[in-house]
């Protein structure tokens, strides 16, 4: 049967300190940021992103990643990343310790315009000066790629874009490569063409995939990838984040939806899920709305009902 395919273990790359905060309006102060990374490295989750060193022209509200990557209480056994768009970024990742990087680029060439000014091959060029640097550092590189399930402005991308792309940042001596669906728009009959694809060409424990929650089907995205021996994904606690390019993105699959959907299926996360929605709530009250995250918002439900039943029965009690 297709789920007895399923890993029995499954590694969850928390990105929402840096890609879902990345996107929030509301200013998030240092401190807070810091208490949210403490929050999460202290459920099991064994990777976790806490910011990006990019020029704060271009993110504000991630213009303390240096106070953040010096002040956050870090676990054993917990691997901290940040986002490097170019050798300063790096240099200030590794003044301040950090173990591992991420780059990024798009599958589609207008995208990658719009993101970071340059076309494809220019930027895998860029690479260079980031990628080798850290590598002999002893450092390990992660790649993001995005809109390879589709493009704001292209829409279609071909899956030989995410190929080759995968095939390159391998060769160039990234340990992982992050497929993303950055708008939103992948459904699970495209998931399964497009990894086969790629898993051709490149082992499935160099993938990862990053899905958004716009239509609804990241967690079905998700079981695909599974079944095809992928065994990372990547999520945002409370389903933070969204992309600039889609209005209304739901944002990032919600760490907690991934891990009550894999534990109660039988595979493992090594993440505590109780610890996880206290992070949820944590992130909610920091960027000041709800977030929408289903186990949450079921998980605050149920406690409600709860607590109405015992106000009920107390109230009948008394005299």
């Amino acid at each position: 049967m297709l789920f007895d395919k399923l890993p029995d273990r499954v590694t969850v790359y928390e990105v929402g300190p840096r890609d879902g905060l990345q996107n929030e309006a509301r200013k998030v102060p240092t401190a807070d940021k810091i208490a949210l990374v403490d929050a999460l490295s202290d459920t099991g989750l064994p990777c976790i992103e806490i910011s990006s060193f990019v020029s704060p022209k271009w993110i504000p509200q991630l213009a303390d990643a240096k106070e953040v990557a010096s002040s956050i209480a870090r676990r054993p056994g917990v691997r901290y990343s940040a986002l490097v768009p170019n050798r300063r970024g790096l240099d200030d990742a590794v003044s301040v310790g950090m173990g591992e990087v991420a780059v990024f680029l798009s599958a589609s060439e207008t995208h990658n315009k719009r993101n970071v000014n340059k076309g494809i091959a220019e930027t895998l060029e860029a690479f260079d000066k980031v990628v080798g640097p850290a590598t002999s550092r002893g450092m390990r590189v992660r790649a993001y790629v995005s809109t390879v399930f589709g493009c704001p402005f292209e829409g279609e991308v071909s899956a030989e874009s995410a190929v080759h792309l995968a095939k390159t940042l391998r060769a160039m001596g990234v340990y992982q490569v992050s497929l993303g669906d950055t708008i939103g728009v992948a459904n699970p009959q495209q998931v399964e063409r497009v990894l086969a694809r790629v898993l051709t060409e490149v082992p499935a424990e160099t993938v990862a995939v990053h899905f958004h929650d716009t239509q609804g089907t990241a967690l079905a995205n998700c079981m695909v990838a599974l079944t095809l021996g992928i065994t990372t994904i990547d999520a945002a606690v409370g389903g933070l984040g969204g992309c600039p390019y889609a209005p209304g993105a739901a944002g990032n699959l919600a760490t907690e939806d991934a891990v009550s959907m894999l534990h109660s299926m039988g595979v493992d996360t090594g993440v505590d899920l109780e610890k996880l929605v206290d992070c949820s709530r944590l992130a909610s009250s920091l960027i000041g709305r709800d977030l929408p995250s289903k186990y949450l918002k079921a998980h605050l439900g149920k406690q409600a009902r709860e607590r109405r039943q015992k106000e009920r029965a107390e109230g009948a009690g008394g005299g």
